[in-house]
């Protein structure tokens, strides 16, 4: 994924938001240590994947179309200890138990493996760490998606006209995450349609474009497999130094009911902001930051 982000010096915990606002970022970086600071920042699918002239098909993973196995040697004139052990995230798999993240060694060795030579190795630990946080967070924002919709957008409607509000649907062992893709490449329809929208509206819709996009396959209960489109948006950090990076997860608008979950909470939200609903929550937020 592209999203990397690290300090040598110091790890500061790393902030989401769910959505970005009307008018994107335009400020804020990663410091001069990350390779994001590259022309072409690393995706870290394409890290941790393959190209087609270099692995055959037995290399590489069909779940996520990365490398089946990725040592956890030292790389040749390494000279930092790096981490061997990997965190288990908390996203289900499709099959069974869960989703495993890279080992910092990992993915030093991945991105050696693909030519980021200049890598700082002290700074991998924390690339590892919020490239997980940031997973944590797109899934926790899909699974809010599926409490609503996973029964289906009528069940969905119903469950918020009987409870006086929206569903909450708990699901035992659903969503999972079946697989996904990096497409750093591809700019979303959405990403695209805001560049055009600040190049007209520079004070309003002007930003940089997203750094990153993913796609992710997940399991409903019923069975039904369903894509999700993810968006990642870096932003000004905070002024106590944590970075800051929007996060838009929603679903792919491949099959009739999707529009209907998007234009539902899309509703939502526009009665929220007429509301004052959205600035009485940011408040409120905000103060609970501050007192912690």
């Amino acid at each position: 994924m592209g999203w990397f982000w690290a300090e040598q010096e110091q790890k500061p915990t790393p902030r989401f938001r769910p959505r970005p606002p009307p008018k994107h970022p335009t400020s804020g970086s990663p410091p001069p240590s990350c390779p994001m600071h590259k022309s072409t920042p690393p995706d870290f699918s394409k890290i941790l994947g393959s190209n087609s002239d270099t692995a055959s098909d037995n290399d590489i993973n069909p779940l996520n179309l990365m490398f089946s196995s990725l040592p956890q040697s030292r790389a040749p004139g390494q000279g930092t200890h790096l981490p061997t052990e990997r965190e288990t995230s908390s996203i289900p798999r499709g099959d069974s138990g869960l989703w495993e993240y890279p080992s910092p060694q990992q993915m030093y060795n991945a991105m050696r493996r693909k030519g980021y030579d200049d890598t700082p190795e002290g700074a991998v630990e924390s690339m590892v760490a919020v490239h997980n946080f940031l997973n944590e967070g797109a899934w926790g924002e899909i699974v809010e998606w599926e409490k609503r919709f996973g029964g289906g957008v009528l069940s969905a409607l119903l469950d918020a006209r009987e409870r006086g509000g929206a569903p909450e649907r708990e699901q035992e062992g659903f969503p999972k995450l079946v697989r996904f893709q990096g497409k750093s490449r591809e700019m979303t329809p959405k990403a695209r349609m805001f560049q055009v929208l600040g190049r007209i509206y520079p004070e309003r819709f002007g930003g940089p474009p997203p750094f990153d996009r993913h796609d992710w396959y997940v399991l409903r209960q019923g069975g039904q497999e369903v894509r999700y489109v993810i968006d990642y948006y870096s932003a000004p950090p905070e002024p106590t130094g944590e970075p800051v990076f929007y996060l838009d997860v929603r679903p792919a608008i491949d099959r009739p009911s999707a529009i209907l979950e998007i234009a539902t909470v899309w509703g939502e939200d526009l009665w929220e902001r007429a509301s004052g609903a959205d600035v009485r929550r940011a408040a409120a937020e905000k103060a609970k930051r501050e007192s912690s």
